[in-house]
């Protein structure tokens, strides 16, 4: 079998397909602290994905003229992330992927957007926007979720009216949130991507990079529910610490490579 099929193999485990060198970039560069890698240490970790240095190189350049990536400090010779979509991104992932804090007092942030009225293009940017920051739609326009993370920054949501009131549900909150958010489907392709994983080849680079791309994807899903909310068995804190795992040792080999 070819090296294109392994690849295409690779990704399709996890439902995903092989990523574009734009896409790859993006990729470690979201996952890596501070953004920023050296150009040698991008062009390698395209190759081990079957992208050539030419279309890697192209890829660069295009991304530095659509705002994405500025180069390093002069001297340097690497590229740091700056665009604003991928940085809020990375502020996502950097969210899911940290402990979630231990206390909950009970309470739910709720916010009441206004203007239902406005186009359908509108409500859709609303909606993606408040699903991003892990709030849920209970009725049209009343989003919520419990308030053990921070609310969402001031600007979350560019041109609309809206309130934040704090609330307790009289009936039973893990209830709710089994109504808002698919649980029992999220843990249980938690629990399958965990399988692949931990199936794979030690030392395929293109097996090791879906997989952590499949699980961050995941992780970027979690409602980030206080524990007393969840079903037994959640598989977040595995979900994590594999992602964890998987951005040391690449890390560390992409930096050594610079």
């Amino acid at each position: 079998m070819n090296q294109s099929r392994n690849t295409a193999d690779a990704w399709a485990q996890f439902g995903l397909r092989p990523l574009s060198a734009r896409s790859a970039l993006a990729s470690v560069l979201l996952g890596t602290d501070p953004p920023e890698l050296p150009t040698g240490s991008l062009v390698r970790l395209c190759g081990r994905l079957g992208i050539s240095e030419g279309t890697t190189r192209v890829a660069l350049s295009r991304m530095v003229s659509a705002g994405e990536l500025e180069a390093s400090a002069a001297g340097s010779g690497g590229y740091r992330l700056v665009g604003r979509e991928l940085l809020a991104r990375r502020e996502m992932q950097e969210q899911a992927r940290r402990p979630l804090p231990g206390d909950w007092d009970g309470s739910w942030n709720l916010m009441v957007v206004a203007g239902s009225a406005r186009p359908v293009a509108e409500r859709n940017e609303v909606r993606r926007a408040l699903a991003g920051a892990r709030l849920a739609e209970w009725r049209e326009g009343v989003w919520l979720r419990p308030a053990n993370l921070p609310r969402p920054r001031e600007g979350v949501l560019t041109g609309a009216s809206y309130q934040w009131l704090q609330a307790r549900p009289e009936e039973d909150p893990a209830q709710l949130a089994g109504e808002l958010w698919p649980l029992r489907e999220w843990a249980a392709r938690g629990r399958e991507l965990l399988q692949i994983h931990a199936g794979g080849a030690d030392g395929d680079a293109v097996f090791t990079f879906a997989a952590a791309a499949a699980l961050l994807r995941h992780l970027r899903a979690d409602p980030l529910l206080p524990s007393e909310l969840l079903p037994d068995d959640w598989p977040g804190d595995e979900l994590r610490r594999r992602y964890r795992d998987f951005k040391a040792v690449y890390t560390k080999s992409l930096r050594g490579s610079g």
